[in-house]
């Protein structure tokens, strides 16, 4: 089988998979939004799984501080894969293990201690690519707490190679686009609403990634062809998108999605 292809994060010397592996479930079960319960992987399940992505070409992986102890894990777990990983991570957003709820902090000292914890669970002197992990309020979070400013100093410090948001608005995605590498957005079959901001990204010789390429579960029927593949047609139809995102822990579903990424990219 094909592996996936890779695209160049504009500006950088960084080459992601259009697919990344998102984490959430190698390390949260509570308050989270899918449409069928899980059990988190034992390590052994989670490398095999790692491994499995790897081999079908997949080279980015995204976690978040926000995903219970999914950084930890991954720092523990990738020195066994010793492999070219490049790692997303995020600040702002943290989770509370014992009450199962998150709280955010987008102050200056809130942020940079996130990402100094955020290094060292992950075993790392820099994180390939770090988001501000929005609540929704996006343009707030950009202007008062200047929070994409703060990521831009830990850059100059050599902490964080790329920086940008997972945003969740239009107008935070716009200002986004203009002080920082990379905006995450949603974009599906079901939702296509902050297409401006992905054509604004082309623009700016800017990079996308997208999140909740298949609606967490619920994407609308197609009549004429698998709904996975047409989503990711649509998707790769913008040149600026770089990577979708998705989380999976089943390997059926992971090889699955690759083969379906790969077919929509070849009926481009």
């Amino acid at each position: 089988m094909n592996k996936l292809p890779k695209k160049n994060i504009p500006g950088t010397q960084l080459d992601v998979s259009v697919l990344g592996l998102g984490t959430v479930k190698l390390g949260r079960d509570k308050g989270v939004k899918y449409p069928e319960s899980f059990t988190i992987p034992n390590d052994e399940a989670a490398i095999t799984l790692l491994q499995q992505a790897w081999d079908l070409g997949i080279n980015l992986i995204d976690t978040a501080p926000a995903y219970g102890n999914s950084e930890q894990r991954l720092g523990e777990l990738l020195p066994q894969l010793p492999y070219d990983w490049i790692i997303c991570s995020k600040a702002g957003e943290q989770f509370d293990a014992a009450t199962g709820e998150s709280h955010f902090d987008f102050s200056r000292d809130a942020i940079i201690r996130s990402v100094e914890q955020s290094l060292q669970r992950l075993n790392r002197e820099m994180i390939d690519i770090l988001l501000i992990h929005s609540d929704g309020n996006d343009v707030p979070i950009i202007e008062q707490h200047r929070a994409l400013e703060t990521l831009n100093e830990l850059k100059q410090q050599g902490l964080i190679a790329v920086t940008g948001i997972s945003s969740k608005t239009v107008d935070g995605g716009l200002l986004a686009l203009q002080q920082s590498d990379i905006v995450m957005v949603t974009h599906n079959l079901a939702y296509q609403e902050e297409q401006i901001v992905i054509d604004t990204a082309e623009q700016l010789n800017k990079a996308i990634f997208i999140k909740k390429a298949f609606a967490s579960g619920h994407l609308p029927a197609n009549s004429t062809k698998d709904s996975v593949i047409a989503s990711f047609e649509m998707i790769f139809a913008n040149p600026a998108v770089a990577s979708v995102v998705v989380g999976t822990i089943n390997p059926v579903h992971l090889a699955d999605n690759v083969a379906k990424a790969i077919a929509a990219i070849q009926n481009s």
